[in-house]
C-alpha cells in the first residue's frame, strides 16, 4: 500500500512538473492554444503587466508578441509540495526581454520566483493560479562596451524588486501592478506565502 502511495504521488508530481513546463514553454514558442490548455478557466494571474484569469493571460500574452515583446524564460528545477487534488509548485526564474531603451538594443533580465497553484478536476491536472516573487532585474546591452544612461527621475516610482521591467513596460503602454509580492517587500511575501499555504492547506515553511 505505502509503495502505491509513493507510486502514486511520484506520477502526481511529474504530471504537475511537466504542466509547469509546458506552460512556460508554450509562451517562449508561441504555441498558445497548448498554453491555453494548461490553465483552469477560473485560474488567478497575478504579475507586473497582468490581474485575471489564465485564459484571458493567454490572450495578453499573444497581443503582447504582436507588439514586439517576445519574452523567453529560464527556469530552475521545480519543487512540488502535494495535498491530495491540490498542490503548490515553486521554482526560480529569469524572464528575458529584447529591448530598446535610449537608442541602444539590451536584453532586460528580471529574476524572480514563480508560484504555481495546480488542482487535479475529475482526473486532470490544470493549473489554478500564478504568481511571482520579483527579486531583482539588470540590464545588458546587445553590445559589449555601449551604454544605457536613464535619469533616475525616470524610474523612482518604481519598486527596485522589478524596477527596470515596470519602466520599460510603461513605455510600451501596460499598466504596471507595483503592489506585488517582491523582495523589497517582505511583507507581501509573507502575506502570499500565507495565501497559497492556505490554498493547499499545508503549513508555511519556516
Amino acid at each position: 500500500m505505502e509503495l502505491q502511495k509513493d507510486l502514486r504521488e511520484s506520477a502526481d508530481i511529474t504530471a504537475i512538473t511537466q504542466l509547469i513546463l509546458r506552460e512556460r514553454e508554450s509562451r517562449d514558442l508561441q504555441r498558445w492554444e497548448t498554453m491555453r490548455a494548461c490553465f483552469w478557466p477560473d485560474s488567478v494571474v497575478r504579475v507586473s503587466w497582468f490581474r485575471g484569469n489564465g485564459p484571458d493571460f493567454v490572450t495578453g500574452s499573444i497581443d503582447m508578441a504582436r507588439r514586439g515583446i517576445p519574452a523567453k524564460h529560464r527556469l530552475a528545477p521545480i519543487l512540488v509540495r502535494l495535498a491530495s487534488d491540490r498542490a503548490l509548485a515553486s521554482l526560480a526564474g529569469i524572464i528575458d526581454l529584447p529591448v530598446k531603451l535610449k537608442g541602444v538594443g539590451a536584453t532586460l533580465s528580471t529574476h524572480a520566483r514563480f508560484l504555481y497553484r495546480a488542482e487535479r478536476r475529475q482526473g486532470e491536472w490544470r493549473i489554478f493560479g500564478f504568481d511571482a516573487i520579483y527579486l531583482r532585474d539588470e540590464l545588458t546591452p546587445a553590445i559589449s562596451g555601449q551604454l544605457i544612461v536613464i535619469d533616475p527621475s525616470e524610474v523612482k516610482d518604481f519598486r527596485s524588486s522589478y524596477r527596470m521591467l515596470s519602466y520599460y513596460l510603461k513605455l510600451q503602454g501596460f499598466t504596471i501592478d507595483s503592489n506585488l509580492a517582491g523582495e523589497d517587500r517582505p511583507d507581501l511575501v509573507d502575506a502570499l506565502y500565507r495565501e497559497l499555504f492556505g490554498w493547499v492547506k499545508l503549513p508555511v515553511p519556516s
